[in-house]
């Protein structure tokens, strides 16, 4: 049987923690290991964590930031496939058998991701995320990240693409999407398999500071140089570092940096003037304007 390890790092989401801890062990697939990783907490997530006993694994630590949390975990686990659960989140009982499924169905594919729906602080529905088909140019040339919460992958694939990179505080997950979809193609499951939690300590929805933003830009050229990057997409580096300038540009935009954000959508375009032809080059901005405005006003 397909064993399955998720790790679920926990850094203050105390309030949260029991309903993802929760949704882990009432999975309907038999051979779930879950390790809870608090990182460093100064809320209530020991005690919360302390009333599980020896029903699973968890301890304590300095912390050490999502990444690298995630890594030890791993490390941590012997199951065939990986998994993470932010400590906001939960997923749906059938979640990790719908995942062991389709990865048995489709051999060549090293992660499978699943539609989810947001929910507020008290888990009520906000909206259904249907994610889209797994496309490696539009991971690379616009930034889609498909996988969301539920996603799980192959340990094999882990091993040979190693951790994530615990530099990185804003996109650790984008940019091991893009190394990992290097070793073979994501499957999609076209079902509501996990619940993505919007309140105001989500770091999705964040001020970030400078290098946090910048993130992309260095990630993209990272990218670009991998040997194994397909030619196809090695021509169109212009595309994709344009791209990820502007990605940058909405985090400065929606951090208050209105000049430095300026100053990177200047920057994409003169790296490819053809963004400027592109809606999505405007929706990126605009977005990023709009959660300004938001975080201004308080929500």
């Amino acid at each position: 049987m397909t064993s399955v390890s998720i790790v679920v790092p926990a850094y203050n989401h105390a309030r949260f923690l029991e309903q993802a801890v929760e949704s882990v062990l009432t999975q309907t697939h038999p051979a779930v290991e879950l390790i809870v990783l608090d990182d460093g907490s100064t809320d209530g997530t020991r005690a919360v964590l302390g009333k599980y006993g020896n029903r699973f694994r968890w301890e304590s630590q300095t912390n050490m930031g999502q990444a690298a949390t995630l890594n030890k975990g791993w490390g941590m686990t012997s199951g065939d496939l990986l998994g993470y659960l932010s400590a906001d989140d939960y997923l749906h009982p059938d979640a990790v058998k719908s995942a062991v499924e389709c990865l048995e169905r489709h051999a060549d594919a090293v992660l499978a991701y699943p539609d989810f729906v947001q929910v507020d602080e008290n888990s009520r529905a906000l909206r259904t995320i249907r994610t889209p088909e797994f496309s490696y140019e539009d991971m690379v040339l616009r930034g889609v990240c498909a996988p969301g919460p539920g996603a799980f992958f192959r340990r094999s694939a882990y091993a040979r693409t190693g951790g994530w990179n615990a530099a990185l505080r804003s996109i650790p997950d984008l940019e091991y999407w893009l190394r990992l979809g290097l070793a073979g193609p994501f499957r999609r499951i076209a079902k509501v398999l996990a619940y993505y939690r919007v309140h105001a300590g989500a770091q999705s929805f964040s001020a970030v500071d400078e290098a946090r933003a910048e993130e992309f830009v260095a990630v993209m050229d990272a990218q670009l140089t991998q040997p194994s990057l397909p030619e196809s997409l090695r021509t169109r580096g212009r595309e994709a570092r344009a791209n990820a300038l502007l990605l940058a540009a909405r985090l400065h935009l929606l951090s208050g940096r209105f000049a430095t954000g300026l100053a990177r959508a200047t920057a994409a375009l003169h790296t490819d003037p053809r963004a400027a032809l592109r809606a999505r080059s405007y929706r990126l901005l605009a977005s990023g304007l709009l959660w300004r405005l938001r975080i201004a006003a308080g929500g």
